[in-house]
């Protein structure tokens, strides 16, 4: 049974470049090979070959295929003989014929002729005395012969048994398997499509296998606009694309593949000229749908309505999108002017507006951080750390572990910066590169050229206690590594101060780095240790955080790498406090109550303790080992 798996392989196995360029002179071009056509005469090559994709195309005379239709096509062979041949060279067995394939297949073929016959008939019944209605809707649309012929408009009449009287040739059975025509129980069948405008819904190789049809008729306000042809065994919505036949070479050409909301906007599209459109079939963009459209390009461009119901569509295509996402592959969105689309745009304005809102494309980035932080107030702390939750939420479906991290870096960089924007610093630089403040801290002081200056009516305890608090509990090696890492790379202070800033009982040097991190001008490792000296204050040093030999401290380590360790320790560092103090209420707690509870709860955080210790011990061995 040659099933669709089978016929993958064997494509998979089999080089293009080299099977064509046996009887073709081919010459590397890029990525791809390139030579004059062999189906047709030309002088200047527009015949290319793609082994990563496994297709060859003609942008002279529209050949297009793969290995079996190279075989089939060009060296004339059935396509049994084809399979046979590729097969024998990759070394693969064809399988014995499979009798339920062989009827399968038959029924295929069956209902393709179906599809065609009904194709003719609604396309009959356009020019008709009877498909009036239907063309003076299409004279509102604007759109020329042409396109109404590359289309394949027609009309279905009104009727409940037109069409099983036009194709009376056709068992009943088979008109209903195609569907176009509805079995209900104790009735009987009528034509599904009835009073409508017809379009086509072609496979990949431009064959019809359905039918989406837009109603004509005002007075019926119950029936849908749009009307498609259920799944049959020729059609499934969420695996077809509408119009891929025709955008694929196109977007070849073009670079891009751009996805609009229904079929009319698909027409509208290419009667102005950008013909690299497709659309899906009455549902969201499918993973399946997405993953066909990165077969032709990496980046295509949503451009949905600009009404909330098209923004919805988008945004449910990028959740579908974000589990998949992989290198080099994504989406961009466009958003059209409210209230328009993209028939309406071309109109009013045309189709260079078109072309420049399309240029316009945003990245799925953007588009996601945009869609949530207005899609709630955030007037309070509560509303802020919501939009925190749902960025986090859409990160942790990116199943690609370095665009997942990338993301999960770039959203809060976006997040800091919106959530807690950069406030007038009390610290400015000054002669001779020295930070100085006039303004007060606490009441009890001011900081001048840098350095921490009592008020006269301070007193010397309150200086003692400020001493006392730079060598209390709160040191300790992972706090000091952080620090001289933070140090290293001042330009992240910035990035982790909402982190540190709400983490409790933290060493209080990090208090000075964030006050200073406030200063417009940008700060170099060297004055941050000054100041911190002429502030009573300590560098740290390797002595305190010896045994954590992390990769940010490491002089060979780049930036981004550099980067990356410090926020896996500074997430260690935000964590701790908050662990610790649920042990200890868990103690506490299983203390005076001795329950089986009060026993599991103290236990699973023990254990998430020790988990704890362990990555940390991980991360610094592994770095270690890696300086």
């Amino acid at each position: 049974m040659l099933t669709p798996q089978w016929l993958d392989q064997l494509r998979t196995r089999i080089t293009l470049s080299a099977l064509i360029g046996r009887s073709t002179r081919l010459q590397k071009a890029g990525r791809e090979f390139k030579a004059c056509c062999p189906f047709h005469n030309e002088k200047s090559p527009s015949f290319t070959v793609n082994d990563e994709k496994g297709f060859y195309h003609c942008f002279g005379c529209g050949a297009h295929g793969d290995a079996i239709r190279w075989m089939t096509d060009h060296q004339g062979l059935s396509f049994m003989d084809a399979v046979k041949e590729l097969a024998a060279e990759a070394g693969m067995d064809v399988p014995a014929p499979d009798p339920r394939a062989a009827k399968a297949a038959e029924k295929r073929d069956t209902l393709h002729d179906v599809m065609a016959a009904a194709q003719g008939w609604f396309v009959q019944n356009l020019s008709s005395p009877g498909g009036e209605s239907a063309r003076a809707y299409l004279a509102t649309r604007g759109f020329d012969a042409h396109t109404l012929q590359r289309f394949g408009f027609g009309y279905a009449p009104e009727g409940r048994q037109a069409m099983k009287e036009a194709l009376g040739k056709y068992p009943e059975a088979k008109l209903i398997e195609a569907g176009l025509r509805i079995e209900v129980e104790n009735r009987d069948p009528y034509d599904r499509f009835r009073g409508r405008l017809m379009l086509p819904i072609e496979d990949a190789r431009g064959r019809v296998i359905a039918f989406g049809g837009r109603i004509l008729t005002k007075e019926k306000t119950d029936a849908p606009k749009y009307l498609n042809s259920p799944d049959t065994p020729l059609f499934d919505k969420g695996r077809t694309l509408y119009n891929l036949h025709r955008a694929a070479p196109a977007a070849r050409q073009s670079g891009r593949m751009v996805v609009v909301e229904g079929y009319m906007d698909v027409v509208a599209m290419a009667a102005a000229g950008i013909g690299e459109c497709v659309a899906p079939l009455g549902t969201a963009l499918t993973e399946q749908q997405i993953e066909m459209l990165w077969r032709h390009v990496e980046m295509p461009i949503l451009c949905f309505d600009g009404d909330a119901a098209g923004q919805r569509a988008a945004m449910r295509a990028v959740t579908r999108a974000l589990p998949l996402l992989r290198p080099a592959h994504s989406l961009r969105i466009v958003r059209l002017p409210e209230g328009l689309d993209p028939d309406d745009l071309i109109k009013q304005r045309g189709a260079r507006t078109m072309e420049e809102v399309l240029n316009a494309a945003k990245s799925l980035i953007e588009v996601l951080w945009e869609v949530e932080r207005d899609a709630q107030p955030l007037h309070t702390p509560e509303d802020k750390a919501g939009l925190k939750a749902r960025l986090m939420a859409h990160v942790d479906a990116i199943q690609h572990p370095d665009i997942a991290s990338l993301y999960r870096r770039e959203l809060q960089d976006r997040y800091s910066e919106f959530a807690f924007p950069k406030r007038e610093s009390r610290w400015q630089q000054g002669g001779g590169g020295q930070f100085r403040s006039g303004q007060q801290r606490g009441g009890r002081g001011t900081f001048q050229n840098g350095r921490w200056q009592p008020q006269p009516e301070s007193t010397p305890e309150s200086l003692e206690r400020l001493r006392r608090a730079t060598g209390g509990g709160a040191r300790d090696a992972l706090s000091a590594a952080v620090l001289a890492g933070l140090i290293r790379w001042p330009a992240l202070i910035r990035r982790h101060a909402e982190a540190l800033a709400r983490t409790p009982d933290l060493d209080p040097r990090f208090g000075l780095l964030l006050d200073v991190s406030q200063a417009s001008e940008p700060l170099e490792s060297d004055r941050l240790a000054t100041i911190l000296v002429d502030n009573g204050l300590e560098i740290p040093g390797t002595a305190e955080y010896s045994g954590l030999r992390f990769g940010f401290l490491n002089t060979e380590t780049g930036a981004d790498q550099a980067a990356e360790d410090l926020a896996q320790a500074v997430d260690l560092l935000v964590e701790r406090p908050v662990l610790d103090a649920a042990l200890a209420r868990a103690t506490a707690r299983f203390e005076s109550e001795l329950s089986e509870d009060a026993f599991a709860e103290q236990q699973r955080l023990l254990k998430r303790k020790l988990e704890f210790d362990s990555r940390l011990r991980q991360m610094a061995t592994r770095q270690a080992a890696s300086s």
